[in-house]
């Protein structure tokens, strides 16, 4: 960080951060769709969204673990991350998570849950820098997940930048 920086370049240092940023989303983007492993076809989840919907999530947990052994998808793997981090086993959850973005550097969902993990746990560093990246992501109108987990962390007495 520059610590005397002239006035002028001082005021331009959060729009340079913001563009590096942005330029570092493209670059993970770009390199991820080359990494990855192709998902395969997500079968109905209807039934274990109501499980989730309706709070059972120790059998939606069970339901998401047995279907990891032969379908590799971001929204599976969210969605099991979600249910264990309801059940309060962080590092579970922190797993799937971690595999969704594998899969998906962009799937909203899974950064807001990530983050509303981070803040669960204390880390508002990554909970504030995925919530960053859900901004540009939504920019310019905006999006549900940005919301929520700018809630999560006003309600753990943070003060994000707008």
């Amino acid at each position: 960080m520059i610590d005397h920086a002239p006035p002028a370049l001082a005021r331009c240092l959060p729009l340079l951060r913001i563009g590096l940023l942005a330029l570092a989303l493209a670059a993970g983007q770009s390199a991820a769709a080359m990494d990855t492993a192709p998902a395969t076809d997500l079968p109905d989840l209807s039934g274990i969204r109501a499980q989730i919907g309706a709070g059972n999530y120790e059998t939606a947990a069970t339901e998401l673990e047995a279907l990891t052994a032969s379908v590799r998808h971001a929204d599976l793997y969210n969605l099991l991350g979600f249910s264990l981090r309801k059940l309060k086993r962080y590092d579970e959850a922190a797993r799937w998570y971690k595999e969704a973005l594998f899969y998906d550097p962009s799937h909203r969902s899974a950064l807001e849950y990530q983050g509303e993990l981070f803040v669960e746990q204390g880390d508002f560093g990554n909970a504030e820098k995925n919530l960053e990246l859900l901004r540009l992501l939504c920019h310019p109108s905006g999006c549900e997940e940005y919301d929520e987990l700018r809630e999560a962390l006003v309600g753990a007495g943070r003060t994000p930048k707008p």
